[in-house]
């Protein structure tokens, strides 16, 4: 006799509406697709969409207001440890939550890189996560005399150092251990800004990959960011 099963459970109505309006950017192209095009092949009302969703670009990116939480509750929760490395590890959580699913997001990606739209969207979203870094290692630095310049720069280099790792796997197609190479990326942060490093602790061998830069404290954000990317491509 066979066990009578219940019916399916259904998909939350965010994950619906963001999979249709993804497949509807993928099929006539982001400017083409309307909010009514969305609810139509989702089959509700206006009203339900912008009820989890304020735009078409929030759709687009409907998991990074989770991820941001996540953020926020590990660095609210981390311990007394190396600020740096805390940092590096909640930079890791983004890592998972696009390895988690390697075929949206090189599609996103992709979708991302022709929508200039869009790619002004993700620059927002990323500023996000770097001002949730630096407040944590502001509030960790709080008592150093150059505390608030070195959780920005810390921070800016955390971001740098993860998304070019990132980005060189979504331009692969998701092909290789993208967990790899973020963890060798932020490598490089965490010699020149960890407690090792600032303490003049242990020496790295001299075949590691280091990058070590003097910047002024006038220096403007993006000139540290851009010198921090350009290293890291080198």
């Amino acid at each position: 006799m066979t066990e009578a099963r219940g019916p399916a459970k259904k998909a939350p109505m965010r994950e619906v509406l963001a999979e249709a309006a993804f497949q509807l950017f993928l099929e006539r192209g982001f400017e083409q697709t309307t909010v009514d095009d969305i609810v139509a092949r989702a089959g509700v009302g206006r009203r339900s969409f912008f009820r989890y969703f304020p735009s078409k670009e929030d759709a687009v990116f409907p998991d990074h207001e989770r991820c941001l939480a996540d953020m926020t509750a590990f660095l609210e929760e981390a311990g007394g440890g190396d600020p740096v490395d805390a940092v590096c590890d909640a930079a890791r959580i983004v890592l998972r939550m696009y390895a988690a699913n390697p075929e949206f997001s090189v599609q996103r990606y992709r979708l991302t890189q022709e929508v200039p739209g869009l790619r002004t969207y993700e620059l927002s979203v990323v500023r996000r996560y770097e001002r949730t870094m630096a407040g944590y290692l502001r509030s960790r630095y709080a008592d150093a005399e150059d505390g608030s310049l070195r959780a920005e720069v810390i921070a800016a280099a955390v971001v740098a150092a993860h998304n070019n790792a990132l980005r060189s796997w979504l331009r692969s197609g998701g092909e290789g251990d993208a967990a790899a190479a973020v963890d060798h990326a932020l490598g490089l942060v965490r010699s020149g800004w960890g407690s090792a490093a600032v303490s003049g602790g242990e020496v790295p061998e001299a075949d590691d990959d280091v990058v070590v830069m003097v910047v002024s404290k006038r220096a403007p954000m993006w000139r540290v960011v851009q010198r921090v990317e350009s290293a890291l491509d080198q």
